[in-house]
């Protein structure tokens, strides 16, 4: 639930747990990772030979020296493994995966001290109050009834078949989280989704994992899909090693296409 932002808003909103993602996204997610690690490694064979020919370093830098205040890091690394503990129990200990970030937040400024204002001018306030703005947005829509319109019409144009509704959700969720990224349209498509199950009476858990797994693979299309890709570009730029968008799609796009067309054989042969 905690591994990609469009499973937290799906979560949050339609009460999931920590372990029903594990149990019904999981498994295909491990399984998607299997099947990429092979393709990119056909695609990049040549490649990873010539430079491990001409690169053999004799001397790796340790690990110990990225390290500059050992302290802070016991610390922090405590702090980590209390936050990862309070997101696999959620559900028995109540409390909302929105809460555990704000005690996660609060004890990172806290053992920071000094540092503590530093990190939040780092804060990237701007992305916040655009998703503050998104979510009023898709509240908007909701109660104007927009949203129940498109639910209907999927429902229409399914005939309330599972077996058709599950491809147009994945696929349609996958593209447009490419395009769009895949926070907001998931936003957008939760009460979607909640309304196709209450107006076609389809059952709204296999909804959702459809959801989450065309908006999370999806997003890896592009550079702009998912915040994991911003960042990951903006590193690799950093570094003198741009990524253009041609680069980018010839790789990312096949293996999003392969990994979806297989969730979608997952998701027939489990729910439908």
């Amino acid at each position: 639930m905690c591994g990609d932002p469009p499973n937290i808003i799906i979560g949050t909103a339609l009460g999931y747990t920590f372990s029903d993602f594990a149990k019904n996204t999981g498994p295909i997610a491990w399984i998607g990772m299997l099947l990429t690690l092979g393709f990119f490694y056909m695609a990049f064979r040549k490649s990873l030979k010539s430079s491990q020919e001409e690169t053999n370093p004799t001397h790796y830098p340790s690990p110990r020296d990225a390290i500059k205040n050992p302290g802070l890091f016991m610390v922090n690394s405590l702090i980590f493994i209390i936050i990862v503990i309070l997101l696999v129990t959620h559900a028995q200990t109540g409390l909302s995966v929105a809460m555990i970030g704000v005690i996660a937040a609060s004890l990172t400024l806290l053992a920071s001290s000094k540092m503590a204002l530093h990190i939040i001018k780092r804060v990237d306030w701007r992305t916040l109050l655009f998703f503050i703005g998104l979510f009023v947005c898709v509240g908007g829509l909701e109660e104007t009834g927009v949203l129940t319109v498109v639910a209907k019409f999927i429902g229409n144009v399914s005939g309330g078949n599972i077996l058709i509704v599950i491809p147009i959700i994945l696929w349609v969720s996958a593209f447009s989280s490419a395009i769009v990224d895949n926070i907001p349209f998931a936003a957008t498509m939760v009460p979607v989704i909640s309304n196709l199950a209450q107006t076609a009476g389809l059952d709204l858990q296999t909804l959702s994992w459809t959801l989450a797994l065309g908006t999370d693979i999806g997003g890896n299309a592009t550079p702009i899909g998912a915040s994991a890709n911003v960042v990951g570009t903006a590193i690799a730029e950093r570094e003198g090693y741009p990524i253009s968008w041609g680069k980018f799609l010839k790789y990312a796009l096949p293996a999003m296409i392969m990994v979806v067309g297989m969730c979608w054989l997952y998701l027939v042969i489990r729910y439908a």
